[in-house]
């Protein structure tokens, strides 16, 4: 386990910023507001008409809307009901001087947060409220932190190791979290990439920020892109409102871009872009946000070849490249294998609260001589089936799989079939074996007629370890 930094968590955080768009006709209440909400450190934009403010709503996103009620032309209330359609998470204030019954409850069937009358207080008003408005955003991302924490200090995100290279990494972790450089991870699928980005994030002056993750293999191109970047209203088909993409999503924060080597080149181009500015425009918007964005990135790929085929931008490489760190795989530090089944043993017979003591010797023979091709993932999906599976109070042979401890006549003809059954480009190990788990308990349920003590028994596990596999796939 990584230790958190104090000194680090005691820094100053990231100073929070919203987006506020004034909307007035008298040129001196926009001057005020604007001057008032800037020296909070707010970035903020004026409009003198509800049509000025609409082109604004259609090219930008904003946090906080203070209109007033009363212009020439289409008003306020006109501007609230096209705020609720376009940008429905948008706070929206509606300002007015001349305060009556009727304007009081249009807006509040239109969907104003609040209505505030124009005197001598309404400086102090605004402030309170774009105050009480960031007070809420703040109580959501301690809450999404604490949560983090708590994943983080139950094990959930541990990295297990104490292998010399495991050490070595704990270090490199530990010395690179603090700045602010951009780190490539590489390794093998399942060596635990996003973990050690989590503890790059976890350990630095970003910690009490998001933490966003994105697959970049797991989306098409345009879909990649906005949901990277956001997008306005209309857009493209299907997008009713504005939307704010990952980026602006982890400002100030840490945005972890898993499988990147799978980027087209086109977003690649998009991405650097945006790694040189610091800039992200929006799909289907004119204006672009500064983004204030920490980027981890990895990649099973050999980046070498990518590159010399043509299939990754060599500058973009260097860009995200700044710390390199190069993960292990399982059999190059064998040592951590009792530790990490050890590891996984207590988490899995919490969870599916089984009497299981420890691991019989002849077991973990098997587990420490074994080659593991799926890395610490395999590690962790044998010992979750082998608790599931077991009886007695050890772990013990014959609930490991056959590949792990069968003889080796046996795993070398199953793997010479597997093989030449194998699709030349590869397969995903955890998808392909979360949707084999999860058929099986479909399969034993629809066998069963939904009796699931009769579905466990057809799939020879305890009813306790069918309700721990049911609820992890949502059955």
């Amino acid at each position: 386990m990584l230790a958190t930094k104090t000194a680090a968590k005691e820094k100053e955080p990231v100073r929070e910023m919203a987006h506020i768009l004034v909307v007035d006709d008298e040129q001196s209440i926009c001057e005020l507001l604007e001057i008032t909400f800037r020296k909070e450190g707010h970035r903020v934009e004026i409009a003198h008409s509800v049509e000025e403010a609409k082109r604004k709503l259609e090219s930008g996103i904003f946090d906080i809307i203070i209109s007033d009620v009363r212009m020439p032309g289409e008003g306020g209330v006109d501007l609230l009901k096209f705020t609720k359609e376009i940008a429905p998470n948008t706070f929206f204030l509606l300002v007015t001087g001349v305060p009556t019954v009727e304007t009081a409850i249009a807006a509040i069937n239109s969907g104003a947060d609040r209505y505030v009358i124009k005197d001598h207080e309404l400086v102090d008003q605004l402030r309170r409220a774009v105050r009480e408005v960031f007070e809420s955003l703040k109580w959501k991302k301690e809450a999404g932190y604490l949560r983090r924490e708590l994943r983080r200090l139950t094990g959930l995100d541990n990295i297990v190791g104490q292998s010399p290279k495991m050490r070595a990494i704990f270090d490199l972790i530990q010395t690179v979290a603090p700045q602010s450089s951009r780190v490539l991870i590489t390794g093998e699928s399942g060596t635990g990439k996003e973990l050690v980005a989590r503890a790059i994030h976890e350990n630095s002056l970003r910690a009490q920020a998001p933490f966003i993750t994105i697959n970049c293999g797991a989306f098409p191109e345009s879909l990649l892109e906005s949901e990277l970047f956001g997008y306005m209203k209309g857009a493209f088909t299907g997008a009713n409102e504005n939307r704010r993409g990952l980026f602006q999503a982890a400002h100030g924060g840490t945005l972890f871009m898993d499988e990147i080597g799978n980027m087209s080149l086109t977003m690649q181009v998009r991405l650097y872009r945006v790694l040189q500015e610091g800039k992200v425009r929006p799909v289907g918007s004119t204006e672009e946000t500064d983004v204030d964005v920490r980027i981890i990135a990895a990649t099973n790929k050999d980046f070498e070849k990518e590159i010399a085929e043509g299939r990754f931008r060599e500058d973009l490489y260097y860009r995200l490249s700044v710390i390199p760190i190069q993960l292990p795989s399982l059999h190059e530090r064998r040592e951590d294998i009792p530790l990490l089944a050890r590891h996984f043993l207590e988490r899995f017979r919490k969870s599916m609260e089984k009497p299981i003591e420890g691991i019989s010797p002849e077991a973990m023979g098997k587990l420490e001589s074994y080659d593991w091709p799926g890395n610490v993932r395999e590690l962790e999906n044998t010992m979750e089936r082998a608790v599931a599976l077991e009886t007695g109070t050890l772990i013990s042979l014959k609930v490991l799989p056959d590949r792990v401890a069968g003889n080796g006549e046996y795993v070398a003809d199953q793997a010479s079939d597997a093989a030449a059954a194998f699709p030349e480009t590869g397969v995903d190990f955890e998808k392909e074996i979360a949707q084999a788990e999860k058929q099986y308990l479909q399969l034993a349920l629809q066998k069963s007629d939904g009796v699931r003590t009769h579905a466990a028994d057809l799939l020879k596990i305890s009813y306790r370890s069918f309700r721990h596999y049911a609820k992890k796939h949502g059955l």
